[in-house]
């Protein structure tokens, strides 16, 4: 089965279980710019794509893996602590903060 040429936002997973995403497509260069799910990235060539044995999946429902930080990171935060449109950034600029 070949692979669709990839277009950035695609998520595929791997023959091994992996699952990246398509971060950018450089047809200058001919490269495919992916991210792992743990934040890896990496780079494929253009021409090697179609080998990479990848099948297409829907977007992971818990993003947090490319993400450099751990729950704990967390602890002892109140939601005061948070600025007024960290959940919105439109909401953010909106306010002027």
């Amino acid at each position: 089965m070949a692979v669709a040429y990839p277009s950035i936002g695609q998520w595929f997973r791997r023959p091994n279980g992996s699952l990246l995403e398509v971060v950018a497509v450089d047809e200058e260069d001919s490269t495919v710019e992916i991210q792992f799910f743990d934040g890896t990235i990496d780079e494929v060539e253009l021409d090697a794509w179609a080998e990479q044995r990848l099948t297409e999946v829907a977007a992971p429902e818990d993003w947090s893996g490319s993400v450099d930080m751990d729950p704990e990171d967390y602890i002892g935060r109140r939601n005061s602590d948070i600025p007024t449109g960290y959940h919105d950034p439109l909401a953010f600029l909106e306010n002027g903060d």
